[in-house]
């Protein structure tokens, strides 16, 4: 990544449960996670480590950041789940998700729902004073189903007519796919 498109991937952590493992590529106060396997034997008894031994490469899923998940997952009646990991320095970063396996059924056409917990420096992505780094995210699928799942959150989506889950995102001036 960082020599096609001169995006920087920063260690990140170990996701123990799932047998996974993250790099943080910073986007102002958006981010790109870019995901692997580091214990294949608990990625196979989880789902979201099933997802990543079998996605070869390229984009899986999605999320977006809420700051009241508790409201989110009442309306669309979801379970809020905690989740944390240890940053290589360290720290210990907290967040809770929503509609992660419902995210996973999709095929990636709908995201899932983050909360981060504790100070702001502490967000992967780096200055969240800095302009947006992710300018557009296309999925391809039933585009009604995505609206009623993001409710009145106005994101800058697009839709495609071909193929499945996120098929491109808009990164600062250049194209992820």
């Amino acid at each position: 990544m960082e020599e096609e498109l001169g995006l920087a991937a920063l260690p990140g952590g170990q996701h123990p449960a799932w047998g996974t493992a993250n790099r943080i590529v910073q986007l102002g106060p958006d981010y790109l996670e870019v995901v692997g396997v580091v214990d294949e034997r608990t990625a196979a008894r989880s789902d979201f480590g099933r997802l990543v031994l079998g996605a070869g490469d390229g984009l899986i899923g999605w999320a977006v950041a809420t700051e009241d998940i508790d409201a989110v997952a009442g309306r669309l009646k979801l379970t809020v789940e905690p989740g944390s990991r240890t940053r290589p320095d360290g720290l210990e970063l907290a967040w809770r998700l929503a509609g992660v396996t419902e995210a996973l059924r999709s095929g990636g056409t709908l995201p899932f729902f983050i909360q981060w917990d504790g100070a702001e420096e502490l967000h992967p992505g780096g200055d969240p004073g800095a302009p947006a780094g992710i300018s557009w995210v296309e999925v391809a699928g039933d585009a009604d189903a995505l609206r009623e799942w993001l409710g009145a959150a106005e994101l800058p989506v697009r839709f495609a007519a071909q193929g499945s889950g996120i098929t491109a995102a808009g990164i600062r001036e250049g194209v992820l796919v």
